[in-house]
This record gives C-alpha cells, structure tokens and sequence, in this order.
C-alpha cells in the first residue's frame, strides 16, 4: 500500500465544480483584483475565527511582517518567538529591521514556554509571537502577564480552539497561511491577518497597497501584498469544509493516538501532548523517536510505502543566516533534542482508516 503524506488533489476535488463556477464568474466580470471575492472571504473568515476583522494578504510571511508593521516592531525592537517553528517567523522578524530573540518550548506540546519568555522579556521587547505549532494553540493567556503585543502565528492552526477561543482570536493580532498543503489551503499562496482592532486591521490593509490611503495618496512606505480575487473565491468555497476537514483530522489523530499507545507507554515512541481545555486541529502529527534510530525507522517506512516528514530538522537559531546571533548548539535543549527526534507521519481529511492503520502497522514493525 502507498500512503503519500499529502493528497492535494483529493483536498480540492468535492469543491472542483464550485470552483470552476466561481471562476467563470470572475472570468465574466473582470474583478481579478480586489472587489467583492475578497470582503466576502475575508468577512467569511473572520467570523469563523471569532475575530472583528480580517485582511487577505498575498503569503502568510506578509501576514507576519504586516502584523508586526502594524504593532510598531522596527529596527532596534526585539520579539521573542520560539525557536521551532517554520523559519519565516523569524524572518518576518528580521524583515522589519527588528531582532528575534529566541525562548524554548515545553517539552511536552512543544510550544513556546511562557517561563522561557519571562527569563527573556526585556526594555527593547516589542511584542511576542507564540506559534500555534502542528495546529495546537500555544497558551497566549499566560503570555498576557508580560504586558507586551502579542502575535498568534496561526499558520498550522485554522480552527484550533483552547478554552472558548479559536486561533487568531487570542492575540492582539494572528497571522495565518493559506499554503495550498494547510488546513485551510489556496490554490496557490496566500495568507491572512485577523485582530479586533480597527487601527491595526486599517495600517495592514494600507501595507498591502503600497501605502495607500486612498487612490494615489501613498502616506507611508508599504508593499505590493494584496491577495488576488480568484483564490479568495476559492478560499470562500474551502471554508465551508474546513470544520469537517478539522473533525477528520481529529478522528485520524485518536486512531493514530490508541494504534500506537502500546509503544508509546512503554517509551518506544513519544506523541505530542494536547494541552488543558485544548482542542487541535492536526495540521500535522508528529511523533518522537530516539534520534539515533530516525532515519533507518524513516527508512524502513518508505520501504513500506508511507511517506514521511520532518518539520522542522534544523532549528531557526541554528540555520546559517542566524550564525550572526551567536547562539551555540544546546543554546535551546528542548527545542533541539525535539528536531532531532520528530517523524511526520501523513495526515489529512480524506487519509482512509486502511491507510492509516497500514501507517501504524508499519511503524510497529519499524521500531521493533
């Protein structure tokens, strides 16, 4: 059996003459730009993730760099983020002139330890940007303590909730990706920005568009970061699904969890904690091997036809465009030890009950 570790197609096909209706209709108007595609998803998507507002960007890197824009980050500000995540968190950091400053995860759920950003919090700290990583929300209310602007980075984690919140209701601004393999996927790239405040969601949607406040009155230096009409009409059509897309996810991540508790109780494989009052949304399910045995148990499951992943080997602090920050190998032990020993294995809504028991099966036989 060939398990692939995404089926893009099978993600878009129940929408397939949804979308070609929609796009005859662009086709017919000519509002390839801007117009009512947009406001309707980007309304349609703020009230799904429980937010007042929302603005449809071009990729979920200028979600980020225009939330941080529009909290004032710039150059000589520090934000602590983890350093686990997918590196354009970082590098939306850096992009503002700003400095990332790296604070370690718990070792458990693998999201960013609000005891780690206390030991870290300083004069030039302009905000925080918890990582709401494999589609689990990090704890952004304990994060509140510090007194500081928080950013969700909501890119694995449309539709997660903890507590009575859904992602990219709990900062004072989230960030999310519509990368075509995230649960909630364009055709193409995209990215959005939710908050509650008007004058952030104003200052983005001014960003986007060189600066504009209105038609060629540019009051400030901005970008060319607009989310086209065609993939916001696809994006109106996906969303429809996605809370049944997340239940699935859910439903394969429990079949996962009990086909591998025998091994995971006696040690063999480790699986990420849910936190308290935590519901994920599975944008991706990870486990943890010993790292000397990561690549033959890889190995072995390839030979079997399941494809498998890695997110993410190299921590941010470690990648060669951060040797300038100094940060030594052991600088962040959880995090580190964790990129050493992770193993996506493949999720999605449409991944079959055979395939995912053959996933298990496979992995048994592997790490015996």
């Amino acid at each position: 059996m060939k398990v692939p570790f995404v089926d893009l197609a099978a993600l878009v096909a129940p929408d397939r003459a949804a979308y070609l209706e929609a796009f005859d209709k662009l086709l017919d108007t000519g509002g390839f730009v801007g117009g009512a595609a947009v406001t309707d998803f980007e309304a349609a998507f703020a009230r799904h993730a429980g937010a007042a507002h929302a603005c449809a960007v071009k990729t979920g890197t200028d979600a980020l760099l225009l939330a941080l824009r529009a909290l004032g980050v710039g150059p000589g500000d520090e934000v602590i983020t983890a350093p686990n995540s997918f590196f354009a968190t970082a590098e939306a950091i850096s992009h503002t002139g700003a400095t990332p400053v790296f604070a370690d995860v718990d070792d458990a759920t693998l999201l960013i330890d609000p005891v780690e950003v206390a030991r870290r919090i300083a004069p030039r700290t302009k905000a925080i940007v918890p990582v709401h990583l494999f589609g689990q929300l990090a704890d952004v209310p304990a994060l509140r303590q510090f007194g500081v602007p928080i950013l969700e980075d909501a890119a694995q984690a449309h539709g997660a909730t903890r507590a009575d919140g859904r992602a990219g209701s709990w900062g004072d601004v989230a960030a999310f990706s519509f990368y075509p393999t995230k649960n909630l996927g364009a055709l193409g790239e995209g990215g959005c920005i939710t908050t509650n405040d008007p004058a952030i969601v104003e200052r983005v949607r001014r960003l986007r568009d060189h600066g504009q406040a209105d038609r060629h009155d540019h009051v400030e230096i901005g970008y060319n970061a607009r989310l086209d009409a065609v993939q916001c009409a696809g994006l109106a059509i996906s969303l429809r699904r996605l809370d049944a897309g997340n239940a699935r996810r859910r439903e394969h991540a429990a079949r996962y969890r009990a086909g591998l508790a025998a091994i995971a109780g006696a040690g063999t494989v480790r699986l990420i904690a849910e936190a308290p009052a935590s519901q994920p949304v599975y944008h991706l399910m990870v486990i943890r091997v010993a790292a000397a045995h990561r690549d033959a148990i890889r190995a072995e499951l390839a030979t079997a036809g399941v494809a498998t992943a890695v997110h993410y080997p190299t921590p941010i602090h470690r990648q060669r465009a951060y040797a300038h920050l100094g940060l030594a190998a052991g600088s962040y032990p959880v995090a580190e030890r964790a990129a050493a020993e992770m193993i996506s294995l493949p999720m999605y809504p449409d991944l079959g009950e055979a395939a995912l028991d053959h996933v298990v099966a496979s992995l048994i036989r592997a790490l015996e």
